[in-house]
């Protein structure tokens, strides 16, 4: 595999770092502590093809890679990570789905719209009580002739207030039996179809997550997506792309938290000395640094193999997992190293702490990565 990044590549990353600077870092504090989610910055962002970055020319979209799409989320989430998973939760699930799965008439009608952020996405896997157990969900959608009538609600469903349009996983035939759940896509406004709670949350604030509550809402059969019964094997595919997000995401927060924390260490002087030269913070910065190259490289590897459509369901889990528990340490150690001062909402660090979480939970949690990778061990 070539490491260098190509021009086009830098050419993008350094768009969307201009942009996050200009656009993004004034307003990251004020954002946080309304938890308002910021419209009009995604459909800036969908002017300059980072909403529909893999969407071909012919939809709208830009018609880039995957190592294109991993520095726009990288370069986003250095300096907000509610911006960066909002980006990457419309881009690889919303749009991603229907990018997969959708036939050419629904290609045609969603796709040009999403691209442009002229539409935001969401997607509706996960619910109360089903969160990894998603072969037991309780969202039903029941055949009536020409319709499908839809009960149940989504939970933690990323623009499940201000989306436009929602790919849906519902359960289509009985719990826990293969091949029981189908997709659709439904549009905001449709009736019997409303947005719920939208959660207070630790970090990530600024990304909105809501319910979407389902009250015999009848759509017709033209808005499924695949086969019936397809559903949760569509989900896994949407996943594996899913996981290359959050690991680009997880690898913009580490980054943006360790290179505060290296120039902090550089300015901040204890006994004549600035703290970067004692070894209990040089050292810090060593294994920081370290972590953040080895999930690099693991989500670079992830990238290549889907750019290249192999299989790269352990790579992904891999390169997720891995990145995301980075993310969570390096976060740690840059509060620990900005001490009292990276407690206090003054300095990117405490947000950066607050922000690395999600990203061991979301998409998979830290766990099921490891039982995903352990089967597929397994099955050497």
């Amino acid at each position: 595999m070539d490491f260098r990044l190509s021009e086009l590549t830098q050419q993008v990353a350094h768009t969307a770092r201009d942009f996050a600077q200009q656009h993004i870092k004034p307003h990251v504090m004020e954002w946080d502590e309304t938890q308002e989610f910021p419209v009009h910055i995604f459909k800036e962002l969908g002017h300059m093809g980072m909403m529909g970055v893999f969407v071909p020319h012919e939809y709208g979209g830009a018609g880039l890679s995957y190592f294109e799409y991993k520095v726009v989320i990288e370069e986003i989430a250095k300096v907000c990570g509610s911006i960066g998973l909002s980006v990457a939760a419309h881009n690889s699930l919303c749009t991603g789905h229907v990018l997969l799965f959708a036939n050419e008439e629904q290609k045609k009608k969603y796709l040009p719209k999403l691209a442009t952020a002229e539409w935001i996405g969401a997607w509706g896997l996960t619910e109360a009580n089903t969160g990894s157990d998603a072969g037991n969900m309780k969202c039903t959608a029941v055949r009536d002739g020409n319709d499908w009538v839809i009960n149940g609600t989504k939970n933690w469903i990323t623009h499940g207030k201000s989306g436009n349009v929602a790919v849906v996983i519902c359960r289509t035939g009985e719990p826990r039996v293969k091949n029981n759940s189908t997709a659709f896509i439904v549009e905001m406004g449709t009736k019997g179809f409303t947005a719920g709670k939208k959660e207070n949350k630790l970090g990530m604030r600024a990304s909105e997550t809501a319910e979407l509550i389902f009250d015999n809402c009848r759509i017709p059969d033209a808005s499924r997506l695949g086969d019936v019964g397809d559903g949760f094997r569509q989900a896994m595919k949407v996943l594996d792309g899913g996981r290359i997000s959050i690991a680009s995401l997880a690898l913009g927060i580490a980054k943006g938290a360790y290179e505060a924390a290296l120039k902090y260490s550089q300015e901040r002087y204890q006994f004549d000395k600035p703290i970067s030269s004692f070894q209990g913070i040089s050292f810090k910065l060593a294994d920081m640094a370290t972590e953040i190259q080895a999930a690099e490289l693991l989500t670079l590897q992830a990238c290549d193999l889907k750019n290249r459509g192999e299989y790269v369901t352990k790579v992904a889990a891999m390169a997720k997992y891995y990145a995301s528990e980075v993310s969570v340490k390096v976060a740690n150690d840059a509060v620990q190293i900005f001490g009292g001062y990276g407690y206090t909402k003054d300095f990117p660090v405490e947000k950066h702490y607050r922000d690395a979480k999600l990203c061991t939970i979301g998409e998979g949690t830290s766990e099921i990565q490891k039982i995903v990778i352990s089967r597929e061990e397994l099955k050497k």
